[in-house]
């Protein structure tokens, strides 16, 4: 009895964790301590983890309630009906107020223990995933993916912020680059879950406009997303290693761009999803190794 009880905690817990979409925590996370790492400036340890622990709960607080308001949608794709409120884990109200509780104490804590740029930015970050994305955007435009993307884009300036109490046109830099990596990233995805995406009404931009013209505007982003890449050069310290690694980078990313269009199959577009995750988090240590004086 005592080893049943405990194995329903443990499955508890991992469903409530489930609801904060992990995956995208640790890329919010990630781009957050390369803002922080970037910014002129000290911040002392334990304030540093004090700011990382309040962007994953203010993630993981976004990421919760967006599941409890697409629960409906949720049960009817294949790709999201296991997750915790379609398959009847977590009730809905369970996963509301666990979102909201999650997001009030993240922006509570990083006011008064950070600082109230940084925690304003935080809250936008989350209100605007939330209201903007989810409640008004996702299910009435194929450009939700495009705006969107605003919220998170927001993680490294909110690191940048924990250390300076400040937003400059670096940390705006960061954000041009996840907000500009946003759309190819999740078009690949949506290029291939077509059908489910039609079955839950979400009109997607290859759900408008057709998968061709989708193909020709991951392109599009893909180009801008290189472009923008090299940007971070003008405030790093290692320079040519910077634009050495992000030309390649880019160079491959735009690669899989065309591709897709060369090929039209679920094989290509698949690979452009996956390999758009490894190259923002290559881009990002990238750019933290080379904001750093190793000697």
């Amino acid at each position: 009895m005592y080893t049943s009880a405990l194995l329903n905690v443990e499955s508890t817990i991992l469903d409530f964790w489930c609801l904060l979409k992990p995956k995208v925590i640790y890329l919010v996370v990630f781009t957050a301590v390369a803002g922080m790492v970037v910014a002129p400036g000290n911040i002392h340890p334990f304030i540093a983890l004090i700011s990382i622990i309040c962007i994953a709960l203010g993630s993981g607080s976004a990421g919760a309630i967006n599941m409890w308001y697409d629960r409906d949608i949720d049960l009817l794709m294949k790709r999201t009906q296991n997750r915790p409120i379609p398959s009847g884990k977590v009730s809905a109200e369970s996963a509301l107020e666990f979102g909201i509780t999650l997001g009030v104490l993240s922006v509570f804590i990083m006011a008064i223990a950070v600082n109230y740029i940084s925690a304003v930015l935080l809250a936008i970050g989350i209100l605007f995933y939330v209201f903007i994305y989810t409640i008004w955007l996702k299910r009435r435009t194929p450009q939700n993916i495009v705006v969107g993307g605003i919220s998170g884009a927001f993680s490294p300036m909110i690191g940048w912020a924990t250390v300076t109490n400040s937003i400059s046109w670096e940390s705006f830099i960061l954000f041009l680059i996840i907000f500009m990596w946003t759309p190819p990233h999740f078009w690949a995805l949506s290029l291939n879950k077509s059908e489910e995406y039609t079955k839950a009404s979400i009109p997607m931009f290859n759900i408008v406009y057709g998968s061709e013209k989708t193909r020709k505007h991951i392109l599009i982003y893909s180009i801008l997303l290189v472009l923008t890449s090299l940007l971070p050069s003008l405030f790093l310290k290692r320079v040519l290693l910077y634009l050495s690694v992000a030309i390649l980078e880019g160079c491959i990313f735009i690669w899989y761009a065309i591709s897709i269009i060369r090929l039209k199959n679920y094989s290509s577009q698949k690979k452009m999803f996956s390999y758009s995750i490894s190259y923002l988090f290559s881009l990002f240590a990238s750019i933290i190794f080379c904001s750093i004086n190793w000697f």
